[in-house]
């Protein structure tokens, strides 16, 4: 099995699906856990030299944020059920969320901070649907907390991609520290597909080939992008979603098209000149 794929597993007696560290990763900056909560369960953690951004995947939250509170966060019964709410905390502070709902499920997306933002509330109402591509690979993002955002390190965002569609697609990268170019940003990518028995794929390469990984994605997974370009493709009949977390030693979204493929952005037939 790839080393880059996390595949999904039974939530522990906390609730915990999901649990990626800088550490289990063999990177720097980024950390990610899911938990499912029934009602009234209730998760509190430290944030220490880390910021979070909180985002309800579906159900409810009451959510505390040091002396900040906000109930009943959540605006979706399914990550296919329209856009998020989520929440954002600050190095040294308390992160706490109950669940309201019958059932709650909310991804902790982490990275390193020395002071991040004010603690706030990212209400549903205000992301912005767009649609990048179009055609064969047209998909619908939601951006969460990217760069128009406060935050010191994280850049959050979310993609829904139609049964059969490309999506993150011409492949990109952004493994180089090189801007305004190219950003160096570790990524996180969770799958959900609306029929849990479907899949998608996802490749991971680099220009010399030395990471080449084409990985089947069921429901739930994880895959990690450390380096290389990492386009997805889904299933046909197999509705995607994904919510994709970076961070590295700049908090800018600077990528490179694979040159085999930058034809495609530049709308010339030709592949190369």
């Amino acid at each position: 099995m790839s080393r880059l794929a996390i595949r999904r597993r039974e939530p522990d007696a906390n609730g915990l699906l999901v649990s990626i560290t800088p550490e289990t990763a063999g990177w720097s900056y980024v950390g990610f856990d899911v938990y499912r909560l029934v009602r009234a369960a209730r998760f509190e953690r430290r944030t220490g030299q880390r910021e979070v951004c909180a985002v309800l995947l579906s159900g409810r939250a009451d959510v505390e944020v040091g002396h900040h509170h906000w109930d009943d966060v959540g605006a979706r019964e399914s990550v296919f059920g329209g856009r998020p709410d989520a929440v954002y905390a600050p190095p040294r502070m308390s992160l706490a969320l109950t669940a309201s709902s019958q059932e709650c499920v909310v991804a902790l997306c982490w990275a390193p901070a020395t002071h991040g933002a004010e603690p706030s509330l990212i209400h549903a109402a205000d992301i912005h649907p767009f649609q990048r591509g179009s055609g064969g690979t047209a998909r619908t993002i939601h951006n969460i907390l990217m760069e128009d955002r406060a935050a010191e390190s994280l850049l959050v965002t979310e993609v829904l991609t139609p049964a059969g569609n490309w999506s993150s697609y011409p492949p990109h990268k952004h493994d180089t520290d090189d801007p305004p170019r190219e950003s160096y940003l570790e990524e996180v990518y969770y799958h959900r597909i609306l029929r849990p028995d479907g899949f998608a794929v996802q490749l991971v390469y680099t220009d010399d080939r030395s990471l080449d990984e084409a990985i089947q994605v069921r429901d739930g997974d994880v895959v990690l992008v450390p380096r290389g370009y990492h386009p997805v493709a889904a299933g046909p009949g197999y509705d995607l979603y994904y919510l994709n977390v970076m961070a590295g030693p700049r908090r800018r979204w600077l990528v490179t098209t694979d040159p085999d493929h930058r034809w495609q952005v530049e709308g010339t037939r030709d592949k190369k000149p």
